[in-house]
């Protein structure tokens, strides 16, 4: 089983979490505010999860999730994720996080941004285009006909080869969205933010097959 390290333990941290633990993978959940706060949340995932602190996540996750705002990446410490793999769910919203001139004028996507704080890490780009209510209910075992696929960017192939295996573990195919320089093709406001998956007011979602995902991120333009 793969031991997942999450920074940030939120909508998205707390939905992975949840998914990781279904399929018997450990999970390590941390956050701004301690492990105190998460300790009912380790409660209600089981014996699988426990509550830490970030360094803790990072040290002990095989595979390490920072989904976090995206004004806070500077807080987390490159070192202990030095040499892991590192799946970065942050969006760029800019009345949330500030004005970030790289990401304004188009020189660097926010993963590319991430990537050079956290430069002994792979990151790979994943779960930052989907509702967390979907990412939840659109879970399916492999081979499922009706199992939905999450676009996925990245520079290292082996990073991408291991979240690809973490995804179907936990009820998603991937499709390969190329380099982190090509992931604002999954950023919000592209037609792959969401849309594939239902609207957000429908909680359960509606599947979205690997060619509506590759279709989609195809249609992005900028």
């Amino acid at each position: 089983m793969t031991t997942a390290g999450l920074i940030g333990s939120g909508r998205i941290g707390g939905t992975v979490a949840k998914l990781a633990v279904a399929a018997g993978h450990p999970v390590i959940l941390s956050n701004s505010r301690g492990p105190d706060t998460l300790t009912g949340l380790a409660g209600e995932l089981g014996p699988l999860a426990r509550a830490g602190t970030g360094q803790e996540a990072a040290e002990g996750g095989d595979l390490v999730v920072v989904t976090i705002p995206l004004h806070a990446f500077r807080n987390v410490d490159p070192g202990p994720l030095a040499g892991k793999v590192v799946i970065d769910t942050c969006n760029y919203y800019p009345q949330r996080d500030g004005q970030i001139p790289e990401l304004d004028s188009g020189a660097l996507t926010s993963s590319e941004l991430i990537q050079r704080h956290l430069a002994h890490a792979a990151l790979v780009k994943a779960f930052n285009n989907i509702f967390f209510k979907h990412l939840e209910s659109l879970s399916r075992p492999s081979g499922a006909p009706d199992r939905s696929y999450l676009p996925i960017a990245g520079d290292d192939a082996d990073a991408k080869a291991a979240v690809t295996a973490f995804l179907d573990s936990i009820g998603f195919g991937a499709v390969d969205a190329g380099p982190l320089a090509e992931s604002w093709r999954q950023q919000p406001g592209t037609p792959v933010y969401g849309a594939p998956y239902g609207s957000f007011d429908d909680e359960k979602g509606s599947p979205a097959s690997a060619d509506a995902i590759r279709a989609a991120l195809a249609a992005a333009s900028r």
